[in-house]
């Protein structure tokens, strides 16, 4: 059921200029670019709308929240750096630089962020002292691709992909040949040893539970070199993955990059590199029915919950960052 059409990329026009920080031009409340496709899409709040909150970065990827802080984290690949937005006064510095081209980034069960480097190909956990410790960084003996997204179970097992972007060319990390597979692993706490858990994809990119942990959704963004563009699905079973299938597969020419799921189970994507008209988020119900989308005007690749309440969606969108008030909370995840 459709309620709202979106109007195109006319609500974007200003006049050469660059969009300023807070709420985008043409705001009226409620916000239309945030469009209701059916009826389970409640996520909607009639007087909140997008805002762009921090800008100038060459391609923003792996936001994280920090709610014991009340900042949030991404990376600027291209740049070597991550980049943090404080909530209470929306100052934004840098947190890390040189950052081996980190890419996605979470937080494990102690509050310790998690880190994909590109340029380095390894797994890093920054201790609470700051210190970093290196988790992962090759696999039989051989060098990881370069990890690139990032999920943490709660046994605080650590699940990733690993397609190699960052070994493509020098513009994400350095161009080398791939020694493995593009993978999807689990680390184990307890061992510290990894697991092939998938090796059917072309390019597995973002990852993601859903809130009770028993599937977890694993993107292909393969259309990059010559394979699908879809989200799949995996039952989990303990330290393995059955019965996998697709989940969404209405990407190309387009294709989704990251993904988060909400509290009722819905998986949120980024969307983006085909129609600009398309680029933002989409929403899909747990039966893979797409019921809303946020439209951007830039390509998201990443997203994740993050305010006091979890109901504020942050959105990674090539130059910029995003954030939407919902009326509904992001899953319980670090």
């Amino acid at each position: 059921m459709h309620e709202h059409s979106h109007g195109g990329m006319n609500d974007w026009a200003t006049d050469g200029l660059r969009l300023p920080l807070g709420h985008l031009p043409g705001t009226r409340y409620p916000d239309s670019r945030v469009e209701v496709l059916d009826k389970r899409f409640t996520a909607r709040q009639g007087n909140a709308a997008i805002e762009r909150i921090a800008t100038g970065f060459r391609w923003a990827e792996g936001p994280v929240y920090f709610a014991d802080g009340g900042y949030l984290i991404w990376s600027d690949i291209p740049n070597n750096r991550m980049m943090r937005w404080l909530e209470d006064d929306g100052h934004v510095s840098v947190f890390r630089t040189p950052s081996n081209h980190t890419n996605g980034n979470t937080r494990d069960r102690e509050g310790r962020l998690v880190s994909c480097e590109h340029d380095s190909r390894r797994l890093t956990r920054t201790e609470l002292d700051g210190e970093i410790t290196v988790l992962i960084d090759n696999f039989s003996g051989k060098a990881l691709n370069g990890p690139n997204d990032i999920v943490v179970a709660s046994d605080g097992a650590i699940w990733f992909t690993d397609p190699g972007y960052g070994i493509d060319g020098p513009y994400e990390g350095h161009a080398a040949p791939a020694e493995l597979p593009c993978n999807v692993y689990r680390l184990d706490p307890n061992s510290g040893n990894a697991t092939v858990v998938a090796s059917d994809f072309t390019r597995p990119n973002g990852i993601s539970f859903s809130p009770d942990e028993r599937r977890l959704y694993v993107v292909d963004t393969g259309i990059t070199h010559g394979g699908p563009s879809h989200i799949r699905v995996f039952d989990v079973n303990g330290a393995r993955l059955t019965n996998g299938r697709v989940f969404a597969e209405d990407f190309a020419p387009g294709m989704t990059d990251g993904l988060r799921t909400d509290a009722k189970g819905n998986v949120w994507c980024s969307m983006g590199w085909s129609d600009p008209a398309e680029d933002g988020v989409r929403c899909y119900a747990p039966d893979g029915d797409m019921i809303g989308k946020v439209h951007l005007p830039e390509a998201c690749a990443n997203l994740c919950f993050g305010g006091k309440k979890r109901n504020r969606l942050f959105m990674t969108a090539s130059t910029s960052v995003y954030s939407l008030y919902l009326n509904m909370s992001g899953a319980m995840r670090p």
